[in-house]
């Protein structure tokens, strides 16, 4: 059985909890005080982060990662794409995600204010700028829920707990983060402190 090390309101950490839920496989989910990490997580991830996933001998961190192994090991549903094409252009969006809007997460939940408008800033134009393919397709990279969408719906869960205010031409990237957050698997891995992020 996968264990998956996760913290209650790491959106990292949720990502991860989206894709076992998709997967509709046996797991454990061991829930960490990101305030108050138990030791054995600086020995089983030299970063000293969740999520960290278990599996017999195996030791995985870093979120997309773990999330490929698992799409790997259970393929039902695919959540990468099966075109080697296409899956090379799912992993530099999920790089560019990284880059451009999750580093911007780490300055917001580190909790210092000094470069937190900036980092809402950031967030809000790329998010803007990514709101135009929903006018044309359901999901990120079509018509399938996939990867990507994984990667990015914990930030659109927080939007308004990092009290970033999207504008009016980012509505169809809105409306595709209300259609995420019904899926069964998003609200089966929400933790109750993730609930309370939205009103």
């Amino acid at each position: 059985m996968m264990t998956l090390y996760s913290g209650t309101t790491c959106p990292f950490s949720m990502r991860c909890r989206i894709v076992l839920y998709e997967k509709g496989m046996d797991f454990q989910i061991i829930d960490v005080d990101l305030f108050n990490k138990p030791e054995d997580i600086a020995v089983m991830n030299p970063y000293n982060r969740v999520p960290i996933l278990v599996e017999r001998d195996l030791i995985l961190y870093e979120s997309n990662i773990i999330n490929e192994y698992i799409d790997e090991r259970f393929p039902h549903p695919q959540l990468m794409p099966a075109d080697p094409v296409m899956r090379a252009r799912a992993r530099l969006f999920l790089y560019r995600f990284e880059i451009e809007l999750f580093s911007q997460v780490e300055i917001l939940e580190s909790g210092k204010e000094k470069n937190a408008d900036k980092a809402r800033a950031i967030i809000r134009e790329n998010l803007v700028q990514i709101a135009p393919v929903f006018t044309k397709q359901k999901h990120m990279l079509g018509d399938e829920f996939s990867m990507l969408d994984v990667a990015i719906a914990p930030l659109l869960w927080r939007l308004e707990h990092y009290q970033i205010v999207l504008p009016k031409q980012a509505a169809p990237l809105l409306k595709y983060a209300e259609r995420m957050f019904t899926r069964p698997a998003f609200i089966e891995c929400m933790t109750p402190a993730e609930k309370a992020m939205r009103k």
